[in-house]
Order: C-alpha cells, then structure tokens, then sequence
C-alpha cells in the first residue's frame, strides 16, 4: 500500500450496503481524531479505552445525521467512570468534514485497575440529536447492559429504533515505523429500517426486558442477519484498525458474496465549538451576587472547556444579567 492510499482512508467513515441481505453499514478509521480528542487530557489507559470506544461508535453513528444537525453520545453511571461524552457536529456543507470531541470525567480516588467496561457501573446509555434552532432535540436512553459500551448501543438501536445493529471494534496505541499514536478502527452493521415496526408477538409485555435481534427478526430477514453476524465475526483486529488493509478491500473480503455496494466516505476532523461568547453565554443567567462567588483572587472569572482544555479568562463586571459593562472585543 502506498502512503497517499493509507492517508485517504484515516480519519474516514466509508457508508456501504449489503443488496442481498438487505442492510447497510459503515466502515471507520480514526487516527488523528483520536490522538487529539486524548491528548487534551491525561486519563488513565482504562478511561483512554472507554473514551475511544465512545469516539469511534460516534463516528459510525454520527455518519447518518444531516447537515449542519449534532449528535451526542453520554454514559452515565455509579462507577469510577462517571461520564464519558461525546458530540458529533455535521459538516455545515457537503464535502466538509465532520467534527468529533469527547471527554470523560472520573473519580481519581477510586481504583482505576478494573477492566474499562467494569468502571461504568449502572446507569444508562443515552443518544441526543440536536436538529438546530427552533427544535426539540431527541433523546434515547436505555439502561447500561452487555459487556461493552459497543454493545450498549446496540441495546438501544433494538430497543428504541427496533433496528438490529452489530457493532465490531477494535484501538490502541500504534507504533509504525514513521509515527506513533493512537489508531482505530470500526464496523457497523445493520437492518435497513422499514416503514414501521414491531416486537415479536411472543414478547412477554408482563416481564419487560431488553430487546434482541431475534424478537425483531423472523424469516428470511433473520436468515440474512445471522449469516452477515457470522462473516463479520471473522475479521481480524489489524484488518480494523489499518491501515495495511483498505477500507474497500476489507469490506469485499467480508461481505464478498452479499454484493456490498460503497457510497461517498465521510472526513471527520477533532473539533470543538467552545468560545467567549458561549461561555458568557452559559453565565448570562447568573446574579452580580453569584458571579462574586465565581471570581478568583486575582480578580478575574475563569472557565474551562472540558472537551478541549481552551481556558478562558473574564472581566467579572462583564458577566451576568447584572453586568456593569460591556465586554471588550475578544473577551
């Protein structure tokens, strides 16, 4: 493989669809993405492999999201790993890239030494889809469940879209002869959505659980998903991640006899939207009495984005519904 194919493929999101199984999907690989949403902070490996986990199904997720909307990723729960979030914007225009950032919060005085998936704890999963101005945003949420946020969400396609969705993943940290960091590496696989929808009429609605492919699928649509499910289960850690083998020729290896079909892959970027006048913003609605308790010894009211560690520095009489004053330009 030549370095200008290697470098077309990193930092994609290739859409594809299987015609005779009747399903789609999408093929991600991240390398700068994930390297500047982790170098922001200084997690621990486990919450490193929690916030990657989280990057790549946002960038898989995110791919279908319209232009110009936003997707959010959260897992909440009573563990040592409180929060892990992550947002997706759409590009604003066609051919633009789409932006990813992602962060987690975490109790540092609790052991940090478990498998990542064992730091969440109970809690939940949850998908936001912000459309823009003048709307309500969405939100899904399903419990915590599986044994991977991988597998979180594809509890919540089955149980809030009815959509049986297969996720394969795979990351860490790469050492190549020329660069070194963190790579990754995705598939996601799912049923084409029909008009409407409907659980299996055996479900028992007196003993309420979580949702499986096979209370969604009968028939030949069972059929198709069990044999795709099985060729997926063949693909290697290596052939995920990249970059030896080509999104394309991976896809063709896999699902060679089910007549995969690509369309235009997705550039996606680290980005975030932070900024002095959406951090004054957030403090607008905030009494001169409050914004006294905000205020440093050194006179000044900071902030921190959480996403990419900017750090922001204000006049406290610019600040609130009660400032005094104006705020200069750029602050």
């Amino acid at each position: 493989m030549t370095l200008g194919s290697r470098i077309a493929w990193d930092d994609t999101v290739l859409p594809f669809q299987l015609d005779r199984s009747d399903m789609r999907g999408r093929i991600a690989r991240l390398d700068g993405v994930l390297n500047r949403v982790l170098e922001q902070h200084d997690y621990p490996p486990a919450i490193e492999a929690l916030v990657s986990e989280m990057v790549l199904l946002t960038a898989l997720i995110g791919q279908t999201i319209k232009l110009r909307w936003k997707l959010s990723l959260q897992v909440r729960g009573d563990g040592p790993a409180r929060l892990i979030a992550t947002d997706y914007f759409a590009p604003a225009q066609d051919g633009a890239p789409a932006q990813i950032r992602a962060y987690a919060s975490f109790d540092e005085n609790r052991p940090l030494d478990a498998p990542p998936f064992d730091l969440v704890g109970r809690g939940y999963f949850a998908i936001l889809i912000d459309q823009g101005q003048g709307t309500t945003p969405y939100q899904g949420i399903t419990p915590i469940a599986g044994g991977s946020l991988a597998q979180c969400a594809e509890t919540y396609f089955a149980q809030s879209e009815q959509l049986p969705t297969r996720f394969a993943l795979s990351f860490g940290h790469s050492t190549e002869a020329d660069r070194e960091g963190w790579r990754g590496g995705g598939i996601m696989l799912q049923t084409m959505p029909k008009a409407s929808s409907a659980v299996s009429s055996d479900t028992d609605e007196n003993a309420p659980r979580l949702l499986q492919a096979s209370d969604i699928l009968e028939g030949e649509e069972e059929e198709n998903w069990d044999r795709a499910n099985i060729l997926l289960d063949t693909v290697e850690t290596l052939e995920l991640v990249g970059p030896a083998v080509q999104p394309t020729d991976l896809l063709v290896r896999l699902f060679g006899e089910e007549s995969p079909r690509v369309f235009e892959s997705q550039p996606v970027e680290f980005g975030c939207t932070c900024s002095p006048a959406k951090v004054r913003q957030s403090l607008s609605i905030y009494s001169a009495k409050d914004i006294g308790h905000m205020t440093t010894e050194a006179g000044t009211v900071t902030a921190d984005c959480q996403f990419c560690g900017a750090h922001y520095v204000f006049d406290p009489k610019t600040l609130g519904f009660e400032a005094e004053e104006a705020p200069g330009d750029g602050a």
